[in-house]
């Protein structure tokens, strides 16, 4: 599974990431590199959650970004 990121500068500093494809799956960091790894995790809580809703019947993805 591919998913777009979007990485943009914050006015206050550093960088706001998010996942269109999966609302509210938003993160950020002071660097880009951080924002990116922290977007990473809030992508693999995110699936977990659903995961979660979907019970046995859940798909194992494997996130590129």
């Amino acid at each position: 599974m591919k998913l777009r990121v979007v990485l943009e500068p914050a006015e206050e500093g550093g960088y706001t990431a998010h996942v269109p494809g999966l609302p509210g799956c938003i993160s950020e960091g002071d660097t880009r590199e951080e924002a990116l790894q922290n977007i990473r995790e809030a992508i693999d809580l995110y699936l977990e959650a659903v995961e979660d809703d979907l019970g046995e019947n859940a798909e194992q993805v494997e996130i590129v970004v």
